[in-house]
C-alpha cells in the first residue's frame, strides 16, 4: 500500500499548538510537509498570549526531523491572518494547504450570553478562518492548486446547550467550507470541513474521562492529512469524525408538499407530508436546490 506523502507541500495550521491542531501538524510534518505552527497561546477563552505552545511543537517537528516555523500572530485581524501566510511564503516559498483550527470557548446559556461573548467566539472561528484563508486565497489559485480544511463541530450540525455562540460559529464554516469549494474547482483548489469529537483540552471537561483513550487526536488528524492530500478529490463535503468513526455529514431536503394559493391551514393539514423525509435530495449548490423547486412547479 502506497503511503500518501507531503514532501513538497507546505501546510499552514492554526490554532495548533495544542490537542487537534497540535495532531495535525505532527501527522502533516511526519509525512513530509514543511509547516506553519500558529497559535496564539492564549487561554480557552482566548485571552492572554505565549509564544510556548506553537513553539514546543514546532521544536518537537524539527526533532522528529521535519521543517516547522512558528507563527503567534492573531487569525481575526486581517493583519494577523496576512502574517501567518506570509510566514510561510517567507520561510517556504509558498502555501498549499491552510487547515483553520484555531478557536475559543465562551460557553453561557442563551439567556446570560453577552454581545461580546457572542462576537468574540464568531471573530475566531469564523472571522479568523475566513482571514487566513482569503490571505492564502490568491497564492493557491495562482499555483492551481490547493487544499483547505476547515473545523465545524457536531454543536453547530446539531446545537448544544450554553453554545449558542460556538454552535452558530461551526455552522457557519459549513457554508464558508461549501462556497469554497464551490469557487476554487477551477482552480484546483478543494475545501472541506471536519466535525471532530475528541478528547482536548478544550472538550475535557466535557467528556467522560473513559473517552480520552478511544477519542484522541490522532484519529481525526488521519482524516485531516487525507483531505489534505493532491489525491484527494472530494470537495465541499462535511465529515464527522471520532473515535475511529467517519461518516459524511450531509443537508439534505425532503420530498416536500406542493399546492398553490394554500392557506395556513392547509398547511396545518399537510404538515406530515411537509416534514417527510424520504426520498430525500442532497443538492451541492443552490442553483441544483433551487432546480428541484422548479421542478416541483410543472
Amino acid at each position: 500500500m502506497t503511503e500518501l506523502r507531503f514532501d513538497g507541500r507546505v501546510a499552514i495550521i492554526t490554532g495548533a499548538g495544542h490537542g487537534l491542531g497540535r495532531s495535525h501538524a505532527l501527522t502533516l510534518a511526519e509525512r513530509g510537509a514543511k509547516v506553519v505552527v500558529n497559535d496564539l497561546g492564549g487561554t480557552l477563552d482566548g485571552t492572554g498570549s505565549s509564544a510556548g505552545p506553537a513553539a514546543e511543537v514546532a521544536e518537537l517537528i524539527a526533532k522528529n526531523g521535519g521543517e516547522a516555523v512558528v507563527s503567534t500572530h492573531d487569525v481575526a485581524t486581517p493583519e494577523g491572518a496576512a502574517a501567518i501566510v506570509q510566514t510561510a511564503i517567507d520561510a517556504f516559498g509558498k502555501v498549499d494547504i491552510v487547515v483553520n483550527n484555531a478557536g475559543i470557548l465562551r460557553d453561557k446559556s442563551f439567556g446570560k450570553m453577552s454581545v461580546e461573548e457572542f462576537d468574540q467566539v464568531l471573530a475566531v472561528h469564523v472571522r479568523g478562518s475566513f482571514l487566513v484563508t482569503r490571505a492564502a486565497f490568491p497564492h493557491l489559485k495562482e499555483q492551481g492548486y490547493g487544499r483547505i480544511v476547515n473545523t465545524s463541530s457536531p454543536a453547530g450540525l446539531f446545537g448544544n446547550f450554553g453554545q449558542a455562540n460556538y454552535s452558530t460559529a461551526k455552522m457557519g464554516l459549513v457554508g464558508l467550507t461549501k462556497t469554497l469549494g464551490i469557487e476554487g474547482a477551477r482552480a484546483g483548489i478543494r475545501a472541506n470541513a471536519i466535525a471532530p469529537i475528541a478528547w482536548t483540552r478544550m472538550t475535557e471537561s466535557l467528556l467522560p474521562a473513559e473517552f480520552e483513550e478511544r477519542f484522541t487526536p490522532g484519529r481525526v488528524s488521519a482524516l485531516v492529512a487525507y483531505l489534505a492530500h493532491e489525491s484527494c478529490e472530494t470537495s465541499g463535503e462535511v465529515f464527522s469524525v471520532g473515535a475511529g468513526r467517519i461518516a459524511r455529514v450531509f443537508v439534505a431536503e425532503g420530498p416536500g408538499w406542493r399546492q398553490e394559493d394554500h392557506t395556513v391551514e392547509d398547511i396545518r393539514d399537510n404538515w406530515q407530508a411537509i416534514m417527510a423525509e424520504q426520498p430525500y435530495l442532497t443538492p451541492t449548490t443552490l442553483g441544483e436546490q433551487a432546480g428541484a423547486s422548479l421542478r416541483a412547479m410543472l
